[in-house]
């Protein structure tokens, strides 16, 4: 059974770049060339669910001109692929404290989710400065007030989430050989499969997805127990 929501950590494009003596903004655009790519075949091979790390809450410490690249970056994606995802039938989400970006930038992320919410492929969602321990943070204390003296229920919180919309992760894939999930997708991630590439981000293939997705098919999932259960994500 392939993963109803895979998720993946695109590591490695700035190594990718000066591994080959270009300029770090070059390794972005690859890696976002390759976003293309992957989203498309994820689809072919009939994934539902595709979230990927663009952009986290700790990206701001980086290079002044590299963040601003990077900016600069996401405003083109929206602004030259729109029309793509229409016509591949693409779901657009995007989670993150968007209030950061500038007004410009936040309407073309809106404009972008708007006119893809009628699309009935797979749903992609691009975390752009997101982080884990701040979704999970914000979301209890948005409970608290509510719900006298904090007394809510696992389902409460889930639904507090910016992932509230998404099933839990399945399987999780971060690229460029790093080996942690820093910050990403905390909560839903609790029994994802985890699996690490060497490759860096620009250079994962099809091939690589095809390889990752066949280790997780020899899985089982037991999720603490002895049956294996059929999460709920599977479930019609």
């Amino acid at each position: 059974m392939l993963p109803h929501h895979l998720a993946i950590i695109m590591d490695g494009n700035r190594r990718w770049a000066k591994q080959r003596r270009f300029d770090i903004l070059r390794g972005h655009n690859q890696g976002t060339e390759n976003l293309r790519q992957i989203t498309k075949y994820a689809h072919e091979r009939d994934i539902r669910y595709l979230t990927v790390f663009a952009f986290s809450t700790e990206n701001w410490r980086r290079p002044k001109q590299e963040v601003k690249g990077l900016i600069e970056l996401m405003r083109r994606f929206l602004m030259q692929d729109i029309d793509r995802l229409v016509s591949d039938n693409v779901r657009l989400r995007i989670m993150g404290n968007l209030g950061a970006f500038d007004d410009e930038l936040q309407k073309l992320f809106q404009e972008a989710v708007d006119v893809t919410a009628s699309n009935t492929g797979i749903n992609l969602t691009i975390a752009v400065n997101y982080g884990g321990k701040q979704d999970i943070l914000q979301a209890a204390r948005k409970l608290a007030k509510q719900e006298e003296l904090g007394f809510f229920k696992e389902d409460d919180l889930k639904s507090s989430l910016q992932t509230a919309l998404l099933p839990e992760v399945d399987f999780l894939i971060r690229t460029g050989g790093e080996r942690r999930l820093s910050n990403f997708l905390l909560w839903d991630s609790a029994y994802a499969e985890l699996y690490f590439s060497d490759k860096y981000w620009p250079d994962f293939s099809e091939a690589d997805l095809d390889k990752a997705l066949a280790d997780f098919q020899a899985r089982q999932r037991r999720y603490g127990g002895d049956i294996v259960p059929e999460p709920e994500s599977q479930k019609a």
